[in-house]
């Protein structure tokens, strides 16, 4: 489990507390809840959603068209979602923040480019009486309530399966190489904390990379690095924090004259890395089901915005400590470990994606043999 997230409610059980809770009105969230509090407003709510980047895909795929479709569905089209991209520039996330506020948003979903940076500007948000709530990384500051994936099994199931990959090979002889995600995301300590947890009575941590921003590029080079160092046939494993920097590490290995790619792990379930699944190049990924990240940060957001404060706090059972802020309201949601044998059970069943996105004609053999048709 991570380590600060204790308690951590389901917020599919929350859902169905909704139902029950619709004409309850409420007080700030985090205090206790009043059924006499009128609900102050309707569905003419205002919300602000900033995510951090788009170098991993899934947030302008997934959790962007989610959430504004989640908005529309639980205010019968009268809500409104302002939206902006940070392109990993902390910075300008800040000054996106100033214009949430200057657009007197009522709400504000933040995916953090740095949790510690962005302090401020949720304590300013605050200040102008707007909701904060922090998406996917917790972001530092009085923020209301925090959505998340459980980062320690994240990091626990990655650990794990690159372990049961190596098999008998999984020894102290074997050199494993982290390539850990970025040193301003809090969850990529947590990732690398409980990964590290699994690996280190198994095998040896030769190398251990901090990738700046998370990038692909960073990646590769960081894993050039490693091979400098250790030499490509002295690899037995790579721990990888998501699927694009295992893009990187692949391109790394290959460039080495590494044909057979050693067990690497992933996360986020892109469709590159399910393809590199099916063809060996990647071993695993840890599929997070966004649809319902999404739609639980999207319904929160909402009620609170409307006063509906036992409804929003029936959402965020759970409660994380960040560095500046205790027992945030937290709504933590699983991860299951994508291998070869469950691509149909997960992503293709979820909706994530069709099997014709994933079997393209280079893919075609691959998807036969794994029985994906």
């Amino acid at each position: 489990m991570n380590t600060r997230m204790r308690c951590a409610g389901l917020a599919g059980v929350a859902s169905v507390l909704v139902v029950s809770l619709s004409a309850c009105g409420g007080v700030l969230p985090g205090g206790d809840s009043d059924t006499s509090t009128a609900v102050r407003k309707g569905n003419d709510v205002k919300i602000g959603l900033l995510l951090p980047e788009k170098e991993a895909a899934r947030y302008e795929k997934f959790d962007y068209p989610i959430i504004k479709r989640q908005i529309a569905k639980l205010t019968d089209g009268e809500g409104q979602l302002v939206y902006a991209n940070a392109g990993q520039d902390a910075e300008l996330q800040n000054q996106q923040v100033a214009q949430m506020i200057a657009k007197k948003v009522d709400t504000l979903i933040v995916d953090a480019v740095d949790a510690k940076v962005i302090a401020a500007s949720v304590q300013k948000a605050k200040d102008a009486g707007i909701h904060v709530i922090a998406y996917d990384r917790l972001a530092q500051g009085p923020v209301d309530a925090y959505v998340g994936f459980d980062n320690g099994l994240v990091g626990q199931t990655q650990g794990k399966e690159l372990v049961q990959a190596l098999g008998d090979k999984a020894t102290k002889d074997s050199k494993i190489v982290m390539i850990n995600g970025s040193p301003t995301d809090p969850n990529a300590a947590d990732f690398k904390e409980a990964a590290r947890a699994e690996l280190a009575d198994a095998v040896t941590i030769a190398k251990s990379y901090d990738t700046v921003a998370w990038k692909p590029q960073n990646a590769k080079a960081n894993m050039e690095q490693a091979i400098a160092a250790l030499g490509a046939s002295n690899i037995a494993g790579v721990y990888s924090a998501n699927d694009g920097m295992a893009a990187g590490v692949v391109a790394a290995l290959k460039e080495a004259g590494i044909t057979k790619m050693p067990p690497i792990t992933g996360q986020d379930a892109e469709l590159a890395a399910v393809q590199r699944i099916l063809t060996g190049d990647q071993y695993m990924s840890v599929y997070k089901p966004y649809p319902q990240e999404a739609a639980t940060a999207a319904e929160m957001a909402v009620r609170v915005s409307q006063g509906r404060t036992i409804e929003f706090e029936a959402l965020a059972m759970g409660r994380t400590d960040s560095p500046t802020t205790k027992q945030v309201r937290t709504a933590s949601v699983s991860v299951v470990a994508l291998t070869r044998d469950n691509i149909k059970q997960t992503v293709v069943k979820d909706g994530i994606f069709k099997v014709k996105e994933i079997c393209t004609t280079k893919y075609a053999q691959a998807c036969a043999e794994a029985g994906l048709k």
